[in-house]
């Protein structure tokens, strides 16, 4: 059996049980008569949407508190870049600072194939020594001006010119053995 046969079955079991009849006259007349005299009816107002202020007061506070942290990130970070630099360190670094540069210029002038590992050499030695100057400074600002800060950053310098010096001695050394070489073919 299918399904359209089960529903057939059960129309015909249940005939003459449905309610067919139409309601008596006057019925509509009598329903509004009641409602018209009920008189505890009331209008409802609309609900009121009621605002959930959790939502933006907690962004709001989240702003408020991130803003606050910037300030206060940046504040500690400017008060760590002011740091009083003893006046003889500023010239002693102005000073170094130009001596270096002008050896650097004097070396990279003389650069030649021959000298190429020594001044790749010296560069990089030059390169620790200023990685170590930079530790130091660090080591001022956070530790305050002290004499042993202030003499390791001076003698520093002192090992860079040392060292940008004693480069160009081997770089002349290297020049006058090539050309005596030279001249040695040459006769």
């Amino acid at each position: 059996m299918n399904n359209s046969d089960n529903l057939e079955n059960l129309f015909k079991g249940l005939k003459g049980q449905f309610d067919v009849e139409e309601p008596g006259t006057g019925h509509q007349d009598r329903f509004l008569q009641k409602l018209s005299n009920h008189t505890e009816i009331k209008t409802l107002a609309p609900p009121r949407k009621s605002i959930n202020w959790w939502k933006p007061l907690s962004i709001a506070a989240a702003i408020a508190l991130l803003f606050t942290l910037g300030i206060k990130l940046t504040n500690n970070l400017k008060q760590n870049e002011i740091v009083e630099v003893p006046e003889e360190v500023e010239k002693a670094r102005f000073y170094f600072t130009s001596l270096i540069n002008s050896e650097i210029e004097k070396i990279n002038a003389e650069a030649t194939t021959d000298t190429k590992k020594i001044i790749d050499d010296a560069m990089f030695q030059i390169k620790k020594l200023e990685d170590d100057y930079k530790t130091l400074e660090n080591d001022l600002i956070e530790n305050g001006n002290t004499k042993q800060l202030i003499h390791a950053m001076i003698t520093n310098f002192q090992t860079r010119v040392n060292l940008l010096e004693d480069v160009l001695e081997q770089i002349e050394n290297v020049k006058q053995l090539k050309q005596t070489e030279h001249e040695n073919i040459i006769i």
